[in-house]
């Protein structure tokens, strides 16, 4: 009988992306437990510090004696160290399951193909590689954090069918700035805060701070709030801002020549003048757990981005209607690997060439 590994890698796919927005910085893995090409057995990795995908799928079989004649199916190789939890592998072992068939080799130093030599050495088939670049595709946060030493950068914006991103405040009354102000739609906002639970950080500039004052939370949606950042570099923002409102986990970037004291959910995070910004500001958000982060504006901090080459996916939000004047949107060249419309708005992820 020829075991369909492709069909069960990707049911543990699937079950794997229920993770999603819960299990950062850990990857998201599932794991599915077949016998005589039946499924006995299923788990994903659920929220930081909770049991593995393989363990959750080991409890769900009700008769743990058909275990030693089963095949695991597992997103990601099995991990060999013991952290909040101990080492999948072994517990794979103590079960003397027949077979393990595993998506991808986990690239974490601490585990890297140790996993896999544990259960050869236990004497079990292991098969690796299946469905490959969708594991990769799966955890490309967790990779890029692990391999690059810093988060994954999504770059997002909306803006107009003639390129603006924003109207000038300048040349407009306050109440015709406010409404021109949202371009995209109410759907696509609420999609936009679909994302905010799925990242682990969305980041914005001082003037984005200063003249939008937005809450980056997930209000239009059930889920966690992600991690504010905030770039002030000069300390200039004024503490009535919604970011300064202590509701969710708020870092503040400022120059390091500048005092100034954290409070309980929004923290100071000091970097130096003459070093390297952008590679600071990753670096710092690395030592933070920090897997994902989204920058959302304003121009300025997105170009710096987009000119230096640190970005790993963009989101353009592009209106069907006209501004006629205000500030550019950015100018990003990449290839298009996913478009669709919402609310008349096409929307484009785009990744580098």
């Amino acid at each position: 009988m020829v075991i369909p590994h492709e069909k069960y890698m990707q049911r543990a796919i699937d079950l794997a992306k229920l993770g999603s927005g819960f299990v950062s910085p850990n990857p998201m893995v599932g794991c599915v437990i077949v016998h005589n090409d039946v499924i006995i057995g299923e788990g994903w990795h659920k929220k930081f510090g909770g049991p593995h995908a393989e363990v959750n799928a080991l409890n769900s079989v009700t008769n743990k004696t058909l275990l030693k004649e089963s095949t695991v199916y597992v997103t990601l190789e099995p991990c060999s160290h013991y952290g909040k939890t101990p080492p999948c592998a072994n517990t794979l072992i103590e079960y003397g399951v027949k077979q393990v068939v595993i998506g991808v080799t986990d690239p974490n130093p601490l585990v890297s193909g140790n996993g896999i030599k544990l259960l050869h050495g236990a004497g079990i088939d292991v098969i690796t590689d299946i469905l490959k670049h969708e594991c990769l595709n799966l955890n490309k946060r967790f990779i890029t954090y692990i391999t690059q030493k810093r988060p994954y950068v999504i770059l997002k914006w909306a803006e107009s069918i003639d390129g603006f991103i924003a109207p000038d405040k300048e040349t407009l009354s306050e109440s015709k700035f406010e409404k021109q102000k949202q371009i995209s739609g109410p759907t696509v906002q609420k999609l936009t805060h679909f994302w905010r639970t799925q990242e682990d950080a969305f980041m914005v500039g001082t003037n984005t701070a200063l003249i939008d004052n937005p809450k980056l939370n997930a209000r239009a949606w059930n889920g966690r709030n992600p991690i504010r950042v905030v770039l002030d570099l000069n300390n200039r923002l004024p503490q009535t801002l919604h970011v300064f409102d202590g509701t969710q986990p708020t870092f503040i970037f400022v120059y390091d020549t500048y005092k100034t004291e954290s409070t309980l959910n929004v923290v100071y995070l000091p970097i130096g003048k003459e070093e390297d910004l952008l590679k600071q500001l990753l670096n710092v958000l690395y030592q933070q757990n920090i897997q994902s982060l989204v920058v959302e504006g304003g121009t300025q901090l997105l170009q710096t981005f987009i000119d230096n080459n640190i970005w790993d996916e963009a989101i353009v939000i592009k209106a069907e209607h006209e501004l006629k004047q205000g500030i550019k949107a950015p100018v990003i060249v990449g290839k298009t690997h996913q478009s669709y419309f919402i609310d008349n708005n096409i929307i484009s992820h785009i990744l580098p060439q």
